[in-house]
């Protein structure tokens, strides 16, 4: 029986019950955290081979002899680029490799564009006004770089095929002021929906009135499946661009934030090569080159592509019961009452819950109020502002399966606790 359908007096007997276990719950003192997609410390223990690659007597130059000590190689050494470019699906040509995080290179890109244009067009901050397509719910941080720069955000719907396509050819094509969308086009953040193929041709084939409107596409966790044998799959947007006769169309990127260690990963950038010539002309006044003893120590501990699908596997041994603990618990406490919806990704970090509307915000402060600690309600939307209150991002990989279980159990009792009282007061009060 859904909360709706009860009478005043089940739904106030229900009420009392929860309010007693959520004590019980508040009385335990916990203090768990769920506010980031971060590496738990089994996931991050599979790494730790990767010190042991180089040490004071190995051998640090590249096969065409760099030595990685030194300084220059502005875009990345060549391994480091053969490796990701498999990763990435693209040709080392067109990859740029970085420091250790892919955020950092993106805020850099909007950065350039505000300063000095996109190949050859009036630098941003000239212009009356600039915006940006925001798929939401989706990445709080992205929205944070377009909101630090002042670029107005507009919200366009997230659907299970990937962003609202109609929504997005009518504004780029008719505002020029329109300069980029985010998307984060495989195992979303947080919803982890992957783009279908009709998605992402419509992408390739955009005809935006700015000649710098850029995709910015964070293939942020192009490898991360939960499972072998149900992957979801992306055609490859640079491809797919020049197939379409918009080779300059999208900024790519990925890192290894959440395959080794997202302190000391690397990140990349692929894109086309007139893209390239115009970012390397700028970035050559920034850096001499990134670190290339890391860029070394990432190609000597994967080997290649196939070492680091196997690494994967292992990191997914070590999640996906995680994702599952937390499906089951939604299941048996939430299923049927009508008081909620969750997405079951297959990749990614993140599993996506609606509440109903208005109950998102009363939801995390009950749970952060009895000591679990959840990324902000409305974090999801440009501007922290969820039009609706019903959004939550729920991170199950960063503390123990046993934490994790009494986090999903106790939100689950403030996810029916409140919206009983949100129904108890607009239907009998």
């Amino acid at each position: 029986m859904t909360y709706v359908e009860m009478s005043q007096d089940e739904l106030k007997e229900e009420i009392k019950s929860l309010k007693e276990i959520y004590k019980k719950y508040q009385d335990m003192e916990l203090s768990l955290d769920m506010s980031r997609g971060k590496p738990c410390r089994e996931q991050l223990d599979l790494s730790m081979g990767m010190m042991d690659t180089l040490n004071s007597e190995a051998d640090l130059s590249c096969e065409d002899g760099t030595d990685c000590r030194n300084y220059g190689v502005l875009s990345g050494i060549h391994e480091a680029k053969v490796l990701i470019g498999d990763m990435m699906e693209n040709n080392p040509d067109n990859i740029i490799i970085y420091g250790n995080s892919s955020l950092n290179v993106m805020y850099d890109t909007i950065s350039r564009a505000m300063t000095h244009g996109i190949m050859g067009n009036t630098p941003w901050c000239k212009l009356d006004k600039v915006k940006f397509l925001c798929p939401a719910p989706g990445y709080d941080r992205h929205f944070g770089i377009t909101q630090y720069f002042g670029i107005e955000m507009i919200t366009v719907p997230m659907t299970p095929q990937g962003p609202d396509m109609d929504m997005v050819e009518k504004l780029v094509s008719e505002d020029e002021s329109i300069k980029g969308i985010w998307c984060v086009p495989k195992y979303s953040n947080p919803q982890g929906y992957s783009y279908s193929d009709e998605t992402v041709r419509r992408f390739a084939r955009l005809k935006p009135a700015a000649k710098d409107f850029r995709i910015f596409w964070d293939n942020a966790y192009g490898i991360h499946h939960l499972y072998d044998d149900h992957q979801d799959y992306l055609i490859e947007i640079l491809a797919e661009c020049k197939r379409a006769g918009n080779p300059d169309l999208v900024y790519k990127f990925a890192s290894t934030s959440k395959i080794t260690f997202p302190g000391s990963g690397i990140a990349a950038l692929a894109t086309s090569l007139n893209n390239l010539e115009d970012i390397e002309n700028q970035l050559k006044h920034q850096t001499i080159g990134h670190d290339k003893v890391n860029q070394l120590r990432h190609v000597r501990f994967f080997g290649d592509i196939h070492g680091m699908v196997e690494h994967m596997r292992k990191q997914a041994d070590v999640i996906r019961p995680k994702f599952e603990a937390v499906e089951e618990i939604f299941e048996k406490n939430l299923a049927g009452l009508g008081v909620g919806e969750w997405t079951k990704p297959r990749g990614g970090y993140f599993i996506s819950f609606d509440s109903l509307d208005g109950c998102a915000k009363a939801i995390v402060d009950k749970a952060k109020k009895a000591g679990v600690k959840m990324t902000p309600a409305g974090a999801t939307y440009p501007y922290g502002k969820d039009p609706l209150d019903s959004n939550i991002r729920v991170a199950p990989t960063y503390p123990s399966i046993d934490d994790l279980k009494t986090a999903a159990e106790l939100f689950t009792v403030c996810v029916r606790l409140v919206s009983a009282e949100k129904i108890y007061r607009e239907k009998f009060n």
